[in-house]
Formats: C-alpha cells, structure tokens, sequence
C-alpha cells in the first residue's frame, strides 16, 4: 500500500506565510502532477512530504500513519526522491552516486553486497546510463547527471517517488525520457511540472497552487481550460487535442505593457 494524504499543510519563514493550507490526496501508483506559476508553493509542499521541511501546523499521512511518526530511515523505504540541484564536494563514481540509494536498506556499516549491485547495474541500464558506470559524475553533461539521479531514485526501491521540479533545466529530449520512465515505473508518483504540456501528456491527476493555496484538482482535461489557465497564470491559451486524443496547449503572446 501508498497512500499520501496531507490535511491543511501550512510553512511560514519569517513572517511570510509560503503555503496556506494544502489538503490533497495521492492514491496509491497514480501520477499525480503539481503546476503552478513560479512561488506558488509547489517545491516547498514536495519538501514537507519528502521530509526536508516541517510544517508549522496540519498533517502529512504515509499510509495512514503521520509521516513524522516515522523513522526517517523507514520513511526512505517508501519515498524517494528526484530533485532539481545535486551537488558534491567529492568526486564520486555514477556507481557510487547509484550505490547511495542503497543506504535505507543497510544497516550501520554494512557494506554493499552483490543484490546492491545487481539492483545499480538494473536502475542503470533504465535510465541508459549502464555504460557510464565508472565515469565520474562530476564530467556529466545535465541532463546526464540527472539521468545517474533517477537511478540512484530506481535502486533505492521505494513504492513512491517524488520528482521536485528535475526537469526546469533540461534539454525537451531528456524531460521526456525521464517521464517516460518514470512512468512505466508502475510506481506512485508525485511530480512539481513546469510545462502544462508535459502535465498533460503523464498525469492522472493534477492539484495547481497559486499563492500557496489549492485552486484546482482535477484530470488534466477537465482541469485545463483555457479560462483556468487565465486564472492561474495570468495568460491566455487556447487548447487543442490531436487524433490520439492528447491535450495541446498553445499560449498566446501576451500584450506588452
């Protein structure tokens, strides 16, 4: 079972209040998007579910069960995390980068043994990044490095996985490939998306924030309209399907003031 419920979630720094409330449910292996204009609060809700921040007030549920009531080492057997910048001051291999979603599963100073690997060798070859095992992450290109980071995400084995805005930076090539294996993961999925196209093509379900509140939930085709997405971002689109069905958002140029 995954099943990711949060009740009235609100973050405040200072005396700026970031998220206002968010209720919002995740059923279990649907892929769930999170769209909104840029500050609306989409990283920093995906931040309290994945742990990295804590609310001020409300609820994070995991299975029925409050997510702070977890371990975090248990709370990493169930979700895993792509996310937008990966750093490190050290030079590590893409096997070692890999390796490192391993670490949930391992007791203190237990080494890697040959299920590790074979689990590494198996998230590599998804993602298409096999032969680039023993090269240094630092020399990879973007869209490579967040390949390597995905897979890291694959071998850790978790039910759930959260994808925190990883594709702003890459080129249209690598945001496909990397939803698309997300996707035919069969894993629940939770994912901060930028472009409303890409929204359309993967989601089962999308929440939008605006202004740290939820404005909308709905199936992508019901959902974006062109007067919601007037609302929510303060352009005007007109909205097409092709002939299998698939939703197109074309925007218009706004008038420059």
């Amino acid at each position: 079972m995954m099943y990711i419920e949060s009740s009235d979630v609100r973050v405040s720094f200072g005396d700026a209040e970031i998220l206002k409330g968010i209720t919002a449910a995740v059923p279990e292996k649907k892929f769930i998007g999170i769209i909104g204009p840029n500050g609306s609060g989409k990283s920093t809700f995906l931040k309290c579910v994945y742990r990295v921040l804590r609310p001020g007030s409300g609820a994070i549920l995991l299975d029925g069960k409050f997510l702070d009531q977890y371990p975090y080492k248990e709370s990493a057997k169930r979700i895993s995390v792509v996310a937008q910048h990966n750093y490190y001051n050290f030079e590590f291999s893409v096997q070692e980068v890999v390796l490192m979603g391993r670490a949930p599963h391992k007791k203190a100073l237990e080494h890697d043994g040959a299920k590790d690997y074979q689990i590494v060798r198996k998230a590599l070859e998804t993602v298409g990044m096999a032969e680039f095992a023993n090269r240094s992450f630092s020399t990879l290109s973007g869209g490579e490095q967040q390949r390597v980071i995905l897979a890291r995400a694959l071998a850790q084995d978790t039910p759930c996985l959260i994808l925190d805005e990883p594709t702003n930076h890459l080129d249209i090539k690598y945001q496909l490939q990397l939803m698309e294996i997300v996707r035919r993961s069969g894993k629940t999925i939770v994912a901060a998306v930028h472009d409303l196209n890409i929204a359309a093509m993967y989601c089962d379900l999308i929440y939008a924030l605006k202004d740290g509140r939820v404005v909308g939930c709905g199936q992508p085709d019901k959902l974006l309209t062109p007067e919601f997405i007037r609302e929510v971002y303060e352009v005007d689109a007109k909205i097409f399907r092709d002939e299998k069905g698939t939703l197109h958002i074309f925007y218009e140029a706004p008038e420059i003031l």
